[in-house]
């Protein structure tokens, strides 16, 4: 289990900062990025925001949404996005702790809400950033509802975000889950291999990463949803995750319907 207080306090406001000031109108102009409905967080306290994840290993979310955030609510109020033990590996780990990137387990989501900091998780991990192309705007999780019991054990609501655009920032063929299983990855913990064609190295099966088409991305924040007021004191964990999904698939349909071209917008 990971050290909860030292995971929380390496973040570092002034680090913060200065990454967003730099970063943040750099994305915003690369991928033409817009962030919406901002007003539908809560104004203070913990809120657990639950996305779709997409861009494959480049992904631009938190880039997308952090300096928006930041440009709503200040740098009093920390950001904290959940992320797997493997990209804290080498020098770049500290980097990340210091912008309030945490490692992701339950106990150290739990102890950020309960501060009353937002978290941000993606629960369909890297199965969801690798979904095909042509299922770019399915909403899965892969089973994955272990933020709904997060939500209820801290008593903070769900507030579901959903983005468009990322996926087509390159050509996702497959995530090779079977592939991966055949050739014994699983047991290193890796359960996909994706298959992807971009720029500049064309076919690519994880590695090289290609760097990502400049597609036009829109993110979407949607109303909170307090699940104990919404389905009792002792929710049905399934029953609540599939409203989660049902309403952001909903969003995701309607951002969809709404964009003319692929990569343009």
């Amino acid at each position: 289990m990971s050290d909860e207080p030292a995971e929380m306090t390496k973040w570092d406001p002034g680090f913060t900062r200065q990454i967003t000031s730099w970063v943040g109108p750099v994305i915003k102009r690369y991928f033409r990025a817009e962030v919406r409905g901002m007003d539908c967080l809560p104004a203070a306290g913990g809120a657990l925001v639950v996305s779709n994840h997409s861009g494959g290993m480049l992904t631009p979310d938190v880039l997308v949404f952090a300096p928006q955030f930041y440009g709503h609510f200040g740098f009093d109020r920390p950001l904290y996005t959940l992320a797997h033990y493997g990209v804290f590996m080498g020098p770049l780990g500290d980097y990340l702790r210091k912008a309030g990137v945490i490692e992701a387990s339950r106990e150290n989501a739990a102890a950020a809400l309960r501060s009353g900091a937002v978290v941000l998780v993606f629960p369909g991990g890297d199965y969801d950033s690798y979904r095909p192309t042509m299922t770019a705007n399915v909403v899965d999780f892969n089973g994955r509802t272990g933020y709904v019991r997060t939500a209820v054990d801290t008593g903070v609501p769900i507030v579901p975000m959903v983005s468009i655009g990322a996926q087509e920032t390159q050509l996702f063929l497959a995530r090779g889950d079977s592939l991966a299983r055949r050739l014994g990855l699983t047991r290193a913990r890796m359960e996909i291999l994706p298959v992807s064609v971009g720029f500049p190295f064309g076919l690519s099966l994880l590695v090289p990463p290609n760097l990502p088409l400049p597609a036009k991305i829109v993110t979407r924040v949607l109303e909170p949803i307090d699940v104990v007021a919404e389905f009792g004191e002792k929710p049905d964990v399934d029953e609540v995750d599939g409203h989660v999904r049902t309403v952001m698939q909903a969003a995701l349909d309607d951002l969809a319907r709404s964009r003319r071209f692929p990569i343009l917008g």
